[in-house]
């Protein structure tokens, strides 16, 4: 909880990854508060025990988010979908100005990266639906296709950091694209708080 709201008010980036791996987190632990509490909130240290005691009704309110979301077994919380949608409308906003041309040019700079990510995991979607034997495998990759391109971008970045801590070999190629993909997402993200606190002026959108 401290975390996210130090990374929700420095680093709107940061603390949506933050938020998915705590939301993986909870879905490794079984959506068990006592799980939690026992393997991940007790390795907190420095913690006062008014520090721990928020910290485990933070998970809670998350647990139960979860559990009425019908998010147990994947997909993002509400609260985090709605920075999400924030975050894609300000790109919207910031494509159609023209009073942010290194946002633009940048954007443009890593358009071949994010169309490449969706074309190989449409593919490789269809082709774990086809191996399952599902009637209709292009059911599955509906979600996929209203994905933002935003959404991708965090996509890609979260992977990456996934295969990261799990030790994965990752491909030169496949790291210089995070890499633009990060640039790109942090611009957004420095003017997403701009934004927030003071007020971007997006001029005409001629």
């Amino acid at each position: 909880m401290f975390i996210a709201k130090k990374l929700r008010k420095e680093n709107i980036a940061e603390y949506l990854l933050y938020m998915w791996q705590i939301e993986d987190t909870i879905r490794a632990m079984g959506c068990s508060l006592a799980q939690i509490k026992e393997n991940y909130i007790s390795k907190f240290t420095g913690y006062t025990e008014e520090q721990q005691e928020e910290e485990e009704d933070w998970f809670g309110d998350l647990i139960r988010m979860m559990n009425e979301e019908g998010k147990r077994e994947y997909g993002h919380l509400n609260i985090n979908q709605v920075v999400m949608t924030d975050m894609v409308d300000l790109h919207h906003h910031l494509l159609q100005s023209n009073k942010f041309p290194f946002y633009n040019a940048e954007y443009y700079k890593v358009l071949p990266y994010i169309v490449e990510l969706r074309s190989r995991n449409k593919r490789g979607l269809l082709k774990e639906a086809q191996e399952s034997g599902l009637d209709n495998p292009r059911m599955v990759i509906n979600d996929l296709e209203r994905e933002s391109e935003i959404e991708t971008c965090f996509d890609a970045i979260y992977g990456i950091t996934l295969l990261k801590m799990q030790g994965k070999e990752i491909t030169p190629e496949t790291k210089a694209a995070v890499k633009e993909i990060s640039t790109f997402v942090g611009m957004l993200s420095d003017y997403y708080i701009k934004d927030r606190d003071e007020g971007l002026d997006f001029g005409d959108h001629d």
